[in-house]
């Protein structure tokens, strides 16, 4: 996964390189003289040409496909899709909501843990945060559509969060929120008390009119905007965890302004103020922090959002709701509230498991009920952590000199982690829309059309889309700009291959797809190219051979794995050519669903799947394995360098790690190698069921001085010299010996292909399928029980989880495993 946010200089020749080197030396005679200026005249018009040309194709970038679109501009209103319009779209928050719009407003849940005495106040619980260490948190049940169901588990401290929306009315219904914290005894001593901050903030536009009673308590608040009409908040008093009370509690609220919705945390710790005490009847005094007053930055910039905080103080156990009604239903039978609110939560968890067996049949196959309780979990992640995001990228192509903005559109899209990643990732959306497509296809096409309407005119998506000042918060400044030239891992047509053999995809969509479709196909053809036909090779890998152990190719998603040692237009990349092949037949597919010419789709398909062709291209007789190609040497090795002088009256320099290299490089196929790169032939089920080269790639698959161990496949072989190798000083191993689950998925689904074929490796493939697939889902399985997550990677060695967590995008492809639903 391209998770490495580095700056790297765009191929192909700078602006200043493409006109005259120079002014025309001047001659000694006249008729030079004249030649030089009628020849220095052509070269500036045609140095005005190229230019011209060269910012023109530099405009592509930014400029929109020209092919109509496959949403409407209001697709994703009240209006259109009435029961998607509210959602838990905001997964780089604990707990929130927002409107499928432009310029949403949001909800969202804060709590602070008591300190003591004149402490300073404790952390603000309110953004996914690994450094906040909480023992789990993630939704146990989320359908995507009508409710949700969320643990969390923080010191002591166990918040169960829970929404419900019910239809009505012209802007998307109404909604509630309960909230109930109890202690968690295991965990240590449980805290007293707990203040729990609900809020609701406006981005650009609508009106919020909080109404306060007695002792700072905030009742409710009415608003407008222009997507919500008129609406009603109303915070319920907190009762114990049975609904009966009302509780003592102390209050607090705030309006303030802020600079946006990125900086709704910001704003809330600068107004907490530890004057507060907390008095229940009958026991002690306790000071906590409270939302007082907020003055804002004194630098005048403007405050555009405005921001309601309604903060609850209770003993624990209690239970908390809060209440979202829209003017526009005029016949609301009953509020969803209290009894009503609980009947509504026992239907829909109801309805779901019973929906979720129908889809998976994980109590048919045996699994425990902590097993189907875990696979409930890891879905619910994925589909409740789905975001919405409105906003323009900034791309740089290679024809321009500065990054430009890229027009402003939306998103709706899954997210790898909401912790780490809460934004879309384009080769790790077609992954997940694999799982969610099983639950809800007509949702996967809707994911799929937001993604190709963000193509530009040249056919290309931006891989990593980081949209609003709220994504942006979480990614630094120098990872931001995104770089046209830059490929990933076309996974959507994984996705594509699946609906079509589901028949879950019709034809009219289809059409409207098709013209996207194929500029993107042709981008990855064109700009992918590889050196000789047939061939591909990833653009964009680092140049920096003194620094790396083995540059990167953060393009290919697989980031740090070994490839050749000195990056050259000659590699030959044997994983996209075979993305490249499964692209070539599913276009082929979608083409003769369509009555579309299919020839050339079919021709490419058959070329790039031919076993005799892709022997040529890529099977290293001397490594026993399918290679890339490129200039390569493996006598490389990372050395401290020698002590360089210091200038006159500065320190001495420190040292760098810097690469050696031993022995000069040539033109050969990539050895030391042997990993998830060597697989793609057989992981996208490219060979035949006959060929002798299955069997050696199933042999390796088995070793485990090779792939193999009791959690899962390694990326990367022990006998690399690669292996859990650093690649720089301070840049460790990612996919170079750690278990992925994306690949394992396809692995899995491939042996379960080749051991249902009939040839001399079926039985062979079909007992490694049932073995790996038992290892994949008993480790992460088991991981998740000890730890509360899934994880983005596995520790080839114990299993253990690594990287970051939780990471509920392509780990949750257990459940898939756990189904057998390829």
């Amino acid at each position: 996964m391209a998770r490495e946010r580095r700056r790297r200089v765009p191929e192909g020749p700078r602006p200043h390189d493409r006109g005259p080197r120079g002014a025309a030396a001047r001659r000694g005679r006249s008729g030079q003289g004249a030649a030089a200026a009628v020849l220095g005249v052509a070269c500036v018009v045609a140095a005005a040409a190229a230019w011209g040309l060269w910012r023109a194709r530099g405009g592509l970038a930014v400029t929109p496909h020209p092919a109509a679109r496959l949403l409407p501009a209001n697709g994703s209103s009240a209006a259109a899709a009435p029961g998607l319009f509210w959602g838990s779209y905001r997964p780089h928050v604990y707990l929130g909501m927002k409107t499928r719009s432009p310029r949403a407003p949001v909800t969202g849940l804060m709590w602070l843990l008591p300190s003591e005495g004149e402490a300073p106040p404790p952390p603000l619980r309110h953004t996914c945060e690994q450094s906040d260490r909480l023992a789990g948190y993630g939704w146990l049940r989320h359908d995507g559509l009508t409710f949700g169901l969320q643990e969390i588990r923080d010191r002591g401290l166990r918040l169960r969060t829970e929404f419900v929306k019910r239809p009505g009315g012209l802007h998307g219904g109404d909604w509630s929120w309960r909230v109930t914290a109890r202690p968690e005894r295991s965990a240590g001593p449980p805290p007293a008390f707990i203040s729990l901050l609900f809020y609701v903030a406006t981005d650009g536009q609508g009106i919020l009119r909080p109404l306060v009673v007695e002792k700072n308590r905030l009742a409710s608040l009415t608003g407008t905007t222009e997507e919500l009409g008129d609406f009603t908040i109303t915070f319920l008093q907190p009762t114990s965890e049975a609904g009966t009370g009302p509780l003592y509690a102390s209050y607090n609220y705030l309006h303030a302004r802020a600079e946006g919705l990125h900086r709704l945390s910001d704003v809330v710790k600068a107004s907490l103020s530890p004057r507060f005490v907390y008095a229940p009847p009958g026991g002690p005094k306790r000071r906590y922090a409270g939302v007082d007053t907020y003055q804002g930055p004194p630098d005048g910039r403007e405050r555009q959002s405005q921001l309601v905080v309604h903060q609850v103080t209770v003993a624990l156990p209690c239970r908390l709701e809060m209440a979202f009604e829209s003017g526009s239903v005029s016949d609301r039978a009953e509020r969803l509230v209290g009894e009503v609110l609980t009947q509504e939560l026992a239907s829909h968890v109801a309805a779901f498991d019973q929906r979720f067996e129908e889809a998976f049949g994980l109590a048919r196959k045996g699994f425990s009920a902590q097993e189907q309780d875990f696979a409930k979990a890891a879905f619910s992640n994925m589909l409740g952590g789905m975001g919405y995001f409105y906003g323009r990228s900034l791309v740089q192509s290679p024809h321009s000199e500065l990054p430009q903005p890229y027009p402003e559109g939306p998103l709706f899209t899954a997210v790898p982690s909401r912790s780490f990643f809460p934004r879309g990732f384009l080769w790790d959306e077609g992954f997940h829309q694999l799982l969610l497509s099983r639950w809800d296809p007509a949702l996967s096409c809707e994911v799929l059309a937001h993604w190709f309407d963000l193509m530009n005119a040249e056919g290309w998506i931006p891989r990593e889309q980081i949209l609003g000042e709220e994504a942006r918060t979480k990614v630094p400044a120098e990872f931001v700009v995104q770089h046209s030239s830059a490929g990933n891992p076309p996974t959507f047509f994984l996705l594509l291959q699946q609906l079509l053999a589901q028949g879950a995809v019709d034809a009219p969509y289809l059409r409207s797809l098709f013209p996207r479709l194929q500029s993107w196909y042709d981008w990855y053809n064109r700009t992918q190219a590889g050196p000789v036909p047939y061939t591909f090779r990833w653009h964009g890998r680092d140049q920096d051979t003194q620094m790396f152990l083995n540059p990167k190719t953060l393009t290919s998603g697989l980031d740090d794995y070994p490839r050749a040692s000195h990056p050259s237009p000659e590699e030959r990349h044997l994983d996209l050519r075979c993305w490249m092949a499964l692209a070539s037949d599913v276009m082929a597919q979608v083409a003769v669903h369509l009555g579309e010419p299919a020839g050339d789709y079919q021709h490419m398909a058959k070329l790039l799947a031919d076993n005799q062709l892709l022997e040529q291209h890529h099977w290293a007789k001397a490594l026993s394995t399918f290679a890339d190609y490129g200039n390569h040497t493996q006598a490389v090795a990372l050395e401290w360098e020698k002590p360089r002088p210091p200038s006159p009256g500065q320190p001495l320099p420190p040292p760098r790690l810097l690469r050696v290299v031993r022995k000069p490089p040539r033109l050969q196929f990539v050895g030391g190698a042997l990993g998830y790169v060597s697989l793609f032939p057989l992981l996208l089920q490219l060979l035949r069921p006959d060929s002798p080269h299955l069997g050696t790639l199933l042999a390796d698959m088995r070793s485990e001085k090779q792939l193999w161990t009791p959690f899962g496949l390694r990326s990367l072989s022990r006998s690399s010299p690669l292996y859990l190798k650093y690649n720089t000083e301070h840049d460790p191993p990612y996919w170079r010996g750690a278990i992925w689950i994306n690949i394992n998925y396809l692995a899995v689904r491939a042996l379960h292909h080749y051991g249902r074929q009939e040839g001399p490796f079926r039985q062979e493939a079909a007992s490694l399928y049932q073995e790996l697939r038992a290892n994949l889902v008993g480790n992460v399985f088991q991981q998740y029980q000890e730890s509360g997550y899934l994880w983005e990677q596995y520790h080839d060695g114990t299993g253990k989880g690594q990287g970051s967590h939780p990471f509920t995008g392509w780990s949750a492809l257990v459940v898939l495993m756990m189904s057998e639903k390829y």
